[in-house]
């Protein structure tokens, strides 16, 4: 995978982030609880993309 398709990917997961945290009305523990799993889930990705962690098969 490419540096700039990492980026892109990165962009894209912020600025939908972003956006369900400003649009979508909920209380502010679940908007928590939310991004503290998108960016588990990125840095796991990230981690998986650059070899670090090795393949999780789930």
């Amino acid at each position: 995978m490419s540096l700039i398709s990492l980026l892109v990917a990165l962009i894209v997961v912020g600025v939908i982030l972003g956006l369900i945290n400003t649009y979508i009305p909920m209380d502010a523990k679940i908007k928590k609880i939310l991004n503290v799993v998108v960016v588990v889930v990125v840095i796991l990705w990230l981690l998986q993309a650059f070899g670090i962690l090795g393949n999780l098969r789930i």
